[in-house]
């Protein structure tokens, strides 16, 4: 008997690493834009394969750092194909995945550093176990995008990543007769395109004070004190004064 729990397949795609996060380009030199785009992915592929749920790993690029990385975590490489953009990708991993047999597929993109085993579980509780097709997905803060989308079969809908995404996925789902539910998860639903994303995942990172990727490359590179540096900072201050 296949078992269905370890029959779901996570899916990153993840374009050239050069000339990612443009949005921040006014407050992040490009090496540090890149090596941020780096640390979150390496911190989405910790979640994932530390994710008992999730049988195997397929990172959807052309890059070959991001490549490389995702061997290191054992997941397979994914060329991109000819057309470009997050919707070709997640389309071609998911008609690949349906011809495999896979039975779920979900989606994640690599700027959700936050993301945790425990959030997987709850997008992956009990999904893909029924007879007929299912969506969930897990919209941005701000309802906007869709930072999480699992079907079951991979192939369920045709995705409308893109502005409004999420309500757009829901009209789809809605238009095929696809079993639909929304979790609000905050890890996930922090996605990091803009400065305000920036601090807002600095502050919570700064609180949690883990040792994720994200978190020490924001602390070598100074965009961020950790919270033995900031008490000691403000200690010389006092003195100093």
């Amino acid at each position: 008997a296949i078992n269905l729990q370890m029959n779901t397949t996570a899916v990153i795609p993840i374009k050239q690493l050069n000339d990612a996060k443009k949005r921040l380009a006014d407050h992040l030199s490009s090496e540090q834009r890149q090596s941020l785009s780096q640390v979150m992915f390496e911190d989405v592929l910790e979640a994932v394969t530390s994710c008992d749920r999730i049988g195997e790993v397929v990172v959807v690029t052309n890059d070959e750092s991001v490549a490389a990385i995702a061997a290191a975590f054992s997941a397979r490489v994914l060329p991109e194909p000819d057309t470009r953009g997050l919707i070709a990708a997640v389309s071609h991993a998911a008609a690949l995945l349906s011809t495999e047999g896979v039975n779920s597929m979900v989606f994640l993109p690599g700027d959700v550093p936050l993301v945790s085993v425990d959030e997987l579980e709850v997008v992956l509780d009990g999904f893909g176990m029924r007879d007929h097709p299912e969506l969930l997905i897990v919209p941005a803060d701000d309802l906007g995008g869709s930072n999480c989308v699992a079907c079951s079969p991979p192939n369920c809908i045709e995705f409308k990543f893109g502005e409004d995404s999420f309500r757009k996925h829901l009209r789809e789902s809605e238009s095929k007769g696809v079993d639909t539910s929304i979790a609000r998860l905050p890890g996930i639903g922090l996605d990091v395109d803009t400065p305000d994303d920036l601090a807002q995942l600095s502050q919570i990172l700064s609180q949690q004070n883990t040792q994720t990727h994200t978190f020490k490359f924001l602390v070598q590179s100074g965009l961020l004190l950790d919270k033995k540096n900031q008490s000691e900072s403000k200690l010389t201050q006092h003195q100093t004064r």
